[in-house]
């Protein structure tokens, strides 16, 4: 699931996902950080859901998957858009 927050210029854009689905760590990976795992993990939340937010330019589109444990990369159907075998938000 996908939460966005409108700045001025700019996007808040939070990558939401299940406490244990996938298991292990996640990470969001794309194209507005170099596609390299890690840099924006998925942390656990009060409400029982683990997420991170990434602020990105507004009127911007960016391609992007999440990556798990055991090399298990996945999509966001919430994001409404497909790149080849990407998701793609528009903010």
């Amino acid at each position: 699931m996908l939460e966005r927050t409108l700045n001025k210029d700019r996007t808040k854009v939070t990558f939401i996902l299940p406490a244990d689905t996938p298991p292990g760590p996640v990470s969001v990976v794309g194209d507005f950080n170099g596609w390299q795992p890690g840099v924006h993990t998925l942390r656990p939340r009060k409400d029982g859901q683990r997420a991170v937010t990434v602020e990105l330019a507004s009127k911007s589109s960016h391609a992007f998957r999440y990556l798990a444990a055991g090399d298990y990369w996945f999509n966001d159907e919430s994001a409404g858009d497909q790149d080849g075998p990407n998701s793609r938000l528009h903010t």
